[in-house]
């Protein structure tokens, strides 16, 4: 992927801060000498030797003449930066492509090309640039590679000239920024079997309605173009407008993933820490259940909601699901705790209809929030849950475990009011859990026949 593309650098000579600049550019190499010119011009005077005096003048002009000379130099380059590409999971590796094109008529000296990245994606990558002709172009590339999900600036590029003797450095910087965006790791799910309302693409709900009769068809305000034969005469005369019958349109199932973000719910930082392992399995279902041909949204527990575009938040036609992926993956690369200590404004938002499939994901869940969770599964057509013990994600493994296991009684409470919960231990494979959650949705659907079971992928 391209990325903002080329910027100049040129160098800027001003009358009253030239010299200021030309003797801030001195390199070590350089101070030394015109120390030991003016220590040599000292001693010169001091013993009555002109000879002295000479080798003292000429190692004290020297640097002086070099900084004039790169100074007064005018360097008229372009560069660019593609990113490839620009958004890589966590872990993976990015290459970052720099090009310079000397735009002058005349050719330039030596030149150290260097670009700003943040510590967390490595070193900051250097590269010496031999003579560039008039016209000529030079291409280089590094590597980039972070554990940890955020977007990352680079840039601005730097350009550092230098004389033959290395007396004098002076810095160029180009103006433009580029952003590397590192989202969640997204693991490949096991397809499992589907049925009822939650497969995908499907008939689904519109068709039960339009199967209805003729007294429950939902007519719509004509529009232009409109075949009169779909006129419904009965809801024009109702409304007092022309009205037409709502054409029959398959609809793709709805999933809604929850991601419980709250701070107090999660323990421990970094990237095996328990809240990473929920957002990279919330990403993980995202982008199976877009595969699986399904319409999916993220929830957040501060009822915040991705995509949203339209009044339901859901990704709508099967064209929009890429774009309706990256959105969620760019918001999931920047994802942080909340600092609400309660799930109310995700209920608020899933009560509003029947959402669907339902795919949770939970840290620490006291009894009242957990007492809210169970209400959640009244407006899904199915509910699956992932539970986090935080304190188990922190403690050791040779560390005994706490007489009072809070997490069991938790999960009994979401079973009990519908839920397919699954208690995640630490560090488990995101493929395993989500075969757990088939193998007890399953049980439980058919132990009980509450409909747990309508299917889910």
């Amino acid at each position: 992927m391209t990325t903002p593309g080329t910027a100049h650098a040129e160098d800027d000579r001003g009358d009253g801060g030239g010299l200021r600049t030309a003797l801030a550019g001195l390199t070590t190499r350089g101070r030394s000498f015109l120390a030991a010119g003016i220590a040599t011009a000292i001693c010169s005077y001091v013993l009555g030797q002109s000879d002295l005096l000479r080798v003292g003048l000429l190692l004290a002009v020297l640097p002086l003449v070099c900084a004039t000379v790169l100074y007064r130099t005018r360097y008229r380059v372009a560069g660019s930066r593609r990113l490839s590409p620009a958004r890589v999971p966590a872990g993976s590796e990015a290459r970052v492509h720099l090009r310079m094109d000397n735009v002058s008529r005349l050719p330039t000296g030596l030149l150290m090309l260097q670009d700003r990245v943040p510590y967390v994606l490595g070193p900051r990558p250097r590269f010496v640039l031999d003579r560039v002709e008039p016209g000529g172009r030079r291409e280089v590339s590094y590597r980039v590679r972070s554990d940890l999900r955020g977007r990352y600036p680079l840039g601005p590029l730097q350009l550092r000239l230098t004389d033959p003797f290395g007396m004098c450095e002076l810095t160029r910087s180009f103006s433009t920024f580029d952003t590397l965006t590192v989202i969640p790791r997204v693991e490949p799910l096991p397809s499992v079997r589907l049925s009822g309302e939650a497969k995908g693409y499907g008939d689904g709900r519109q068709r039960s309605l339009a199967l209805a009769g003729e007294d429950d068809v939902i007519p719509r305000g004509y529009r232009y173009g409109d075949d009169l034969r779909r006129v419904h005469w009965r809801s024009t005369a109702r409304y007092g407008a022309l009205m037409v019958r709502r054409e029959e349109q398959p609809q793709r199932a709805r999933c809604t993933v929850l991601l419980d973000t709250r701070g107090l719910a999660f323990r421990g930082a970094g990237p095996d820490s328990a809240f990473e392992w929920a957002v990279s399995g919330a990403a993980s279902v995202l982008v199976h259940m877009l595969e699986q041909g399904f319409s999916v949204r993220l929830l957040t527990d501060t009822g915040s909601s991705v995509p949203g575009e339209g009044s339901d938040g859901f990704a709508g036609a099967s064209q929009e699901s890429a774009d309706a992926a990256g959105l969620m993956m760019d918001t999931l690369a920047v994802i942080d705790h909340s600092d609400g200590g309660g799930l109310s404004r995700a209920y608020d938002v899933l009560r509003g209809g029947n959402e669907g499939l339902l795919v949770a994901f939970f840290g620490d869940l006291d009894e009242e929030q957990a007492a809210i969770v169970a209400k959640m599964r009244q407006r899904s057509g199915g509910a699956v849950a992932f539970v986090l013990d935080s304190d188990a994600w922190v403690r050791e493994p040779t560390d005994v475990p706490g007489p009072v296991n809070r997490t069991e009684e938790r999960l009994r409470m979401l079973r009990e009011a519908g839920w397919t919960a699954v208690s995640v231990p630490r560090g488990a494979p995101l493929d395993e859990v989500w075969r757990q959650a088939d193998r007890e949705r399953t049980g439980v659907g058919a132990s009980s026949g509450t409909g747990i079971g309508e299917g889910w992928s």
